[in-house]
């Protein structure tokens, strides 16, 4: 009893202290007394213990087929002894036996240790990656702990942290026990734990930031309608909210700026482009090219291009440095987006339009008509008839009257011996009955009838060339 008393104190303990579920550690080491018993008894035997919850006292149960020739006794009872526990047993029933497990060996409790070991190892990772999964896509703060490699390793409580070098800040140095903020990017589990990747240059990272710094953004008066960053160097971010006594980049810049400040000095002095989003594109793409000018936006939804025109002293500013205004600006705004100065586009097309697709159809529609109707009961017409189409177009008119013109005809050449009928009864196979121009025009005379499947040695041997078809004798053998 007083051994009982000492494992349930001692199971309370480490439940409290690894944060694992009591029923859990009672599992464990039911499972490790399974392994030991069968290391005692034998790998054949099918045991199960049971441990009381309240005493700490265990029995081990023996499953066993009752059978009238006993072979194993760990595995099977006699009908005599099985019916010494209940008169009620008979052939072939299964019941449980009350082992005495007397004291494990030296391996057996070993390998108890070892599956007791093994089963808080995988409760401990599951209770971490259950703890960890839900701050999944959210910013937690970790401390810099080391460098592995080009990854930073932070702390971020029960686990480490790992910033790929493809998420960091460029630039930005990273001191030890620098306290970061940082967005959970995944959390997937390993052999050896949990393994948490983070991000610093994650759009989300942005938004996160703003959501803490400005309550209109916390409790929904303003609205972020998109961000997009490149680290390190500018961000741009659109702002929206339905009340119009609320200014939206007034209250992301905040008094003298406080508020905009603190986020930049948390991205290492990162700009950051606050704009106002419309649903107009013309007004969202002017706003998104900020701080450049813009005299006028052309823009075409169907392919989601827009062609912008600024004064020729703000082409620089509106494309950026390498490209980074118009290109955050076309990210942000989603749009396609043409710049040129006002030099430029003046005396050009370049602000419109060209509406190619309605004429594209509107001409496959027409051709579609008219081959309609020029091929219609095409089949059905009878041999001596005309066909009559209306509303031929006129290449097709053309077309017929070439196909009309006469031919002029070539100097028949003399026949070979190879093509000449061997005998007179076979001439009327030649006749315009059989050899006429009908049977070998375009048609019915093309390379498709006289492939391999057709034009083969199978229709020219000695079953098909009698004298009926074909001519009597080979000019060869004449």
């Amino acid at each position: 009893m007083d051994n009982g008393r000492e494992l349930i104190e001692a199971l309370t303990q480490v439940s409290s202290e690894k944060g694992i579920d009591k029923e859990v550690i009672f599992e464990a080491i039911e499972a490790s007394l399974v392994s030991a018993c069968k290391k005692h008894f034998g790998q054949n035997a099918n045991v199960r213990v049971v441990i009381d919850r309240e005493t700490g006292e265990y029995i081990v149960l023996a499953s066993k087929t009752v059978s009238e020739i006993v072979s194993d006794e760990m595995i099977e009872i006699s009908l005599e002894d099985a019916r010494k526990l209940s008169p009620t047993y008979e052939i072939d029933d299964v019941l449980e036996v009350k082992l005495k497990p007397g004291n494990f060996g030296r391996i057996s409790a070993q390998t108890a240790k070892q599956v007791v070991v093994q089963k808080f190892r995988e409760a401990e990772r599951e209770i971490l990656y259950n703890e960890y999964i839900d701050k999944q896509h959210t910013v937690i703060t970790g401390i810099v702990q080391r460098r592995d490699r080009r990854n930073i390793i932070l702390n971020i409580g029960r686990l480490e942290a790992y910033l790929p070098q493809q998420e960091q800040i460029p630039r930005e140095v990273y001191h030890f026990n620098d306290r970061l903020r940082v967005y959970v990017l995944e959390v997937r589990q390993n052999t050896k734990g949990p393994i948490v990747n983070v991000s610093r240059s994650h759009p989300e990272l942005l938004k996160y930031l703003f959501e803490q710094e400005v309550p209109e953004i916390s409790d929904g008066t303003v609205e972020i309608k998109s961000a997009v960053r490149e680290a390190g160097m500018r961000s741009k971010i659109a702002v929206h909210t339905n009340n119009p006594n609320v200014d939206p980049i007034g209250a992301c810049v905040g008094p003298s700026g406080q508020r905009v400040n603190m986020i930049s000095s948390e991205l290492r002095g990162e700009k950051l482009d606050i704009i106002q989003w419309s649903e107009d594109p013309k007004k969202y793409i002017t706003a998104a090219l900020n701080p450049s000018k813009v005299i006028e936006v052309a823009v075409n939804d169907a392919d989601k291009t827009a062609h912008v025109v600024v004064p020729d002293n703000q082409l620089s500013l509106a494309i950026g440095k390498e490209g980074q205004n118009a290109r955050l600006a076309a990210r942000l705004t989603g749009w396609r987006i043409d710049i040129k100065s006002e030099s430029q586009a003046a005396g050009t097309d370049f602000l419109i339009f060209p509406d190619i697709e309605p004429v594209v159809e509107e001409t496959a529609a027409i051709t579609e008509t008219q081959l309609e109707a020029a091929y219609e009961n095409f089949y059905e017409l009878p041999a001596d008839a005309e066909p009559v189409v209306d509303n031929i177009v006129e290449e097709s008119a053309t077309e017929e009257a070439i196909a009309e013109e006469p031919v002029a005809e070539k100097p028949k050449e003399e026949p070979t011996a190879e093509e000449q009928p061997a005998t007179e009864e076979h001439a009327e196979y030649y006749d315009d009955e059989y050899y006429d121009d009908e049977y070998y025009d375009d048609e019915y005379y093309d390379d498709e009838y006289y492939d391999e499947e057709y034009y083969d040695d199978e229709y020219y041997d000695g079953e098909y060339a009698t004298d009926e078809t074909t001519p009597a004798a080979d000019t060869d053998n004449q």
